[in-house]
């Protein structure tokens, strides 16, 4: 990601450069690259995950059982930063477990996976916020294995609120993976640590095609102390 520097920033480093512009003086004209390498450093580092992110915990609550999350907040900062804001927000609060993807209900992809996909209460979609940036596997380092919590897209940077767990490993929802045409995978930020059981269970539930009939309800989704 490029590095940017804030308005305040951008003033003082011209104010600087301009001056020692006028004065003619290398030193001082030195200094302020230095003083502007410095600030350009700063910034990347702020944007850069950091390594001491600690995994952050989440419970998934639903009228056929409980799932637990492990979030990877080092390695996929913006996508985990994204879906807390709405557990914080209590958006999943009512929301619903709405479709379920199995062998046998996709005959139009040649390419399967195995997925259940859930929402945000339908009642707060017009709060959802912007979609954000796809942080790609290929960067984060993350697979869609047994259990991956990732982010439902469209197109690359139109992730919101939908996200799905996966049921086995699914390597065509990685970068490069031909589920999707654009190659460009999904964006996956953690796993389920309990409650498989659950998540087979809600992919078992009744269908009409994709979408389940009726839909599997959250109660409620909070963060874990």
């Amino acid at each position: 990601m490029p590095a940017s520097l804030a308005p305040r920033q951008v003033a003082l480093l011209v104010d600087c450069l301009s001056h020692a512009a006028r004065s003619c003086s290398p030193l001082l004209f030195s200094a302020c690259i230095a003083r502007a390498l410095l600030a350009v450093s700063a910034v990347r580092a702020e944007d850069t995950p950091r390594a001491t992110d600690k995994p952050v915990r989440v419970l998934i609550q639903t009228d056929k059982g409980d799932i637990e999350l492990e979030l990877d907040a080092a390695r996929a900062p913006l996508t985990t930063a994204n879906f807390l804001r709405y557990v914080d927000g209590k958006f999943y609060d009512g929301g619903r477990f709405h479709r379920t993807v199995k062998p046998d209900n996709q005959p139009d992809n040649k390419v399967k996976i195995e997925v259940v996909q859930a929402g945000i209460n339908p009642g707060r979609m017009k709060d959802e916020f912007p979609p954000i940036k796809l942080e790609r596997t290929r960067n984060t380092g993350l697979k869609h294995r047994d259990g991956t919590i990732s982010m439902a897209r469209d197109g690359p940077d139109t992730a919101t609120s939908d996200f799905f767990l996966c049921i086995g490993d699914q390597p065509a929802l990685d970068f490069g993976g031909k589920r999707n045409p654009d190659g460009q995978g999904f964006a996956a930020f953690g796993r389920v640590v309990k409650g498989m059981d659950v998540v087979k269970r809600i992919q078992a539930a009744p269908v009409e095609g994709q979408t389940l009939k009726p839909p599997v309800k959250i109660l409620k989704v909070r963060r874990k102390p």
